[in-house]
């Protein structure tokens, strides 16, 4: 494993991730209003046509339906959550990585990398599970034509009207399993990647745009390779109607093996991998682009 030129900062790590998330936020929002609409579909009367029949179908139809708006949808709630999510995530894994580190110096295995991805997922599930709860209620009212949200304010208010803060944070012990597990193998893949394309000779702080773009996008891929099934399982649970699942995910789970099959649990496959490598490729170029600044701006921190 190639050295790492810096000491690890936190602090740095915590304001070159929040830029990192709203790189990613703008390039990936589209597929993810996609996938959400496609894993809270309902099942389709017998005789009839689902209502999307994939991607590329919901994607045509929320186009010419709501026009490039409608991919945005929700948006403003992951960019409220996301900045300073992937901010604290970067973060969780910056004092991940300082924790297990004896010496400044000393060069982490990849497991420990994956320990500090891991601890990452728990940082960020606090600003995460808000975030999603709006974006996902957002991203179905507008193909159920009904109109209960005048944006991400309006739903978080209505929803701690109904249901205080217990109906904000519905969803936090799938969002825990999701995240947790995903953010370890994100950030292990991405530091393996970035290793391995760096040339021999050459530090891993002068890795080159395309590959530092390939490393973070394909990174990106195994986090959702992941995340995808207790995904389903949370957007299926934070968009039920209240008390739909006294039992949280079990019975969420139960329900759509029963009625759809194991093949449910990867609703908005490639939807989610279309977007997956576009959308954290430009969150680590963002990340990366920041780090440096900082670097250079304040070299002793």
């Amino acid at each position: 494993m190639a050295d790492q030129a810096k000491p690890i900062s936190p602090l740095k790590n915590l304001l070159a991730g929040g830029f990192g998330g709203m790189c990613l936020v703008f390039v990936g929002h589209p597929l993810d209003t996609v996938k959400v609409r496609l894993q809270t579909q309902p099942p389709s009367l017998p005789g009839q046509p689902p209502m999307y029949s994939g991607t590329f179908d919901c994607f045509r139809k929320t186009l010419m339906r709501e026009g490039v708006r409608g991919l945005y949808k929700g948006m403003a709630a992951p960019i409220i959550g996301v900045t300073p999510m992937f901010a604290v995530c970067f973060f969780g894994f910056g004092l991940g990585k300082k924790l297990q580190q004896k010496h400044p110096e000393d060069v982490l295995s990849y497991p420990q990398i994956f320990a500090a991805g891991m601890l990452s997922g728990v940082f960020t599930t606090g600003i995460m599970t808000p975030g999603e709860r709006v974006k996902c209620l957002l991203q179905i009212q507008a193909s159920s034509g009904e109109t209960k949200y005048n944006g991400a304010l309006d739903c978080a208010k209505k929803l701690y009207r109904e249901s205080g803060i217990r109906g904000i944070y519905k969803g936090t012990v799938l969002t825990l399993m999701r995240d947790v597990p995903a953010s370890g193998m994100y950030f292990m893949t991405y530091e393996w990647l970035k290793n391995t394309l760096t040339p021999e000779g050459k530090s891993v702080s002068e890795l080159s745009v395309p590959r530092i773009l390939l490393a973070g996008g394909i990174a990106g891929i195994f986090n959702w390779a992941v995340a995808i099934p207790p995904d389903v399982l949370k957007s299926r649970f934070q968009t039920a109607p209240p008390g739909k699942y006294p039992n949280g995910f079990r019975d969420v789970l139960k329900e759509l093996i029963r009625n759809e099959g194991i093949t449910s649990l990867y609703k908005g496959f490639n939807a989610v991998m279309i977007r997956a490598f576009p959308a954290n490729a430009a969150c680590f170029l963002g990340f990366e682009v920041a780090m440096k600044f900082l670097n250079w701006i304040t070299p002793n921190l």
